[in-house]
């Protein structure tokens, strides 16, 4: 973190020269950028377009938060050298009356998965330590052409395949609600800086969760939108200089914030075709279904045995629906119809592991078949499965996979959302022994497979739809819990507008003690 710590020394030195009439302002300007610190990213492009602070104060407010707050949470894990800079040429072209978008001079974070040119990106990876990319991720470029100006990396798990972020490269991150615990995974260090207000934005990608589960135990919003609204150019994996969409079957990249608001108009900056794509067709987000919470319908399932729900994260989200309740949404419990949820989370996982499979020897194979015949729902026979996979059986999964598109999209013809959990769980102890396969999540209602954490987020992924995960409350424990809000396909604003609607009746984000 040398260069941006350097880079901010040099601008307050800098500063000592100026007179002691001209501190008032200054100290004033500064006082104003503390204001800032859980502002959404909206007021704070806000309060720098009406002259109350400058994008340089905000940019070095966030880099001192960073350097006081980033040791006991490993959240934010290498600088952009040229932050201030950036952030000083952001004011310049405001003076001009140059407006360079939504989020003009905003410092915002970026997800160590994408890369941003001239700042490692490791992907949590040991081999990629010394990777300084020579371009921008097609997110990372379209929030630089919104205003923003990038703050550095923030922690992941190795190629982002875990719900919790640690790694050989930078280690550990710990949640700001509880250093002890995870703030979740993949985008697990977004998710802590965004909570801890050393940043105002970030983009993440979702394949398993890994926006709407760090959103979750952090306690902020995330939004994983419909598959390919967002260009996944740039990000790893695939490894550098592959494309990865489109199309593609299931992973997406999308915003993480503290409001609702600012992952709407963080969605208009991020969505739309990249490359040759973007010579045949264009994007644009499709207003919310309705205006008012009292106008909804909205359906729910809160619980269900193959992933049962903690008793402190139920309370929550059942306190959710009574408060749509009385204010008079149209609410109705119950999967929809012709829904399975068996099949369609089998198809899922089948895809998921099937994606992340190491090549298999000859003589491993009769192993995985044998553990494969076995119909106990296990996670391990669910995994043989899908290494013993023949490819009529996986064209099988993939019919599955749109059946479920089309029993989704039937349902939203009547109804406008639907409510899930994000998690069984809330944030839980830091557990790195073993495999994923091998690990459990201790709760109240006894022990469950780690892997249970994608159950809930299973079923907006398989289908492709958009999903929000919004900060509705605390446990017992005072651990956040967050919702996940799934709308129709393509029409990502219903559910964003629903999370936002909820803030006004249960709450929304809150910061964390001690930040």
């Amino acid at each position: 973190m040398s260069a941006g710590d350097l880079t901010r020394r040099g601008f307050l030195a800098g500063s000592l020269t100026v007179t002691a009439t001209a501190l008032a302002p200054l100290r004033a300007a500064r006082a104003a950028a503390g204001d800032l610190d859980f502002a959404s990213a909206l007021d704070a492009a806000r309060a720098i377009r009406s002259g109350q602070v400058s994008s340089v104060e905000l940019t070095t407010r966030m880099l001192d938060r960073i350097q006081q707050h980033n040791g006991k949470l490993n959240a934010v894990v290498a600088l952009a050298p040229d932050a201030v800079d950036r952030a000083r040429a952001a004011d310049e072209a405001r003076a001009r009356g140059d407006w360079g978008g939504p989020f003009h001079g905003v410092p915002c974070t970026i997800k160590d998965t994408f890369e941003v040119a001239g700042v490692t990106t490791t992907a949590g990876s040991p081999a990629l330590r010394n990777h300084m990319p020579a371009r921008d991720a097609a997110v990372v470029a379209r929030l630089r052409a919104s205003g923003m100006v990038v703050l550095g990396k923030t922690n992941v798990p190795l190629f982002a395949s875990d719900w919790q972020s640690y790694n050989a490269v930078y280690g550990q991150t710990n949640n700001p609600w509880d250093v002890t615990r995870t703030p979740g995974g993949s985008t697990g260090g977004g998710a802590a800086a965004l909570a801890a207000g050393l940043t105002y934005l970030e983009p993440g990608s979702d394949l398993a969760g890994s926006i709407r589960i760090p959103a979750h135990f952090c306690g902020i919003y995330g939004h994983k939108p419909s598959l390919d609204v967002v260009p996944m150019r740039g990000h790893i994996p695939p490894p550098p200089g592959i494309s990865a969409s489109p199309p593609s079957t299931l992973p997406v990249a999308g915003p993480l914030a503290r409001s609702a608001a600012d992952l709407r108009a963080a969605l208009e900056v991020l969505g739309g075709p990249d490359g040759d794509e973007a010579r045949a067709w264009r994007w644009s987000l499709p207003p919310a279904r309705r205006t008012r919470l009292v106008d909804y319908r909205i359906g729910y399932v809160l619980d269900d045995p193959r992933a049962p729900v903690s008793p402190e994260v139920g309370a929550a989200l059942a306190a959710v629906v009574e408060a749509l309740r009385r204010a008079g949404a149209q609410l109705a419990e119950g999967w929809p119809p012709g829904m399975n949820p068996e099949e369609q989370f089998d198809a899922y996982y089948t895809l998921l592991a099937a994606r992340f499979i190491p090549p298999v020897r000859e003589d491993q194979l009769a192993g995985f078949r044998q553990l494969a015949a076995n119909q106990d729902g296990s996670y391990l026979a669910r995994y043989a499965r899908a290494v013993t996979a023949s490819d009529a059986y996986m064209q099988t999964v993939e019919t599955r996979r749109r059946v479920a598109r089309a029993v989704w999209q039937a349902y939203f013809r009547s109804h406008d959302a639907f409510l899930l959990p994000t998690a069984l769980v809330p944030a839980f102890p830091h557990d790195q022994a073993g495999t994923q396969l091998m690990r459990v999540l201790s709760t109240p209602r006894g022990d469950r497979p780690y892997t249970d954490l994608c159950f809930w987020i299973s079923f907006a992924t398989l289908a492709g739809l958009p999903a929000t995960t919004a900060p509705v409350g605390l446990t017992r424990g005072g651990l956040p819990v967050g919702i996940q809000i799934v709308g129709p396909y393509l029409e990502d604003a219903t559910p964003i507008d629903l999370a936002g609607g909820l803030a006004d009746v249960i709450g929304g984000f809150r910061p964390p003690p001690g930040f």
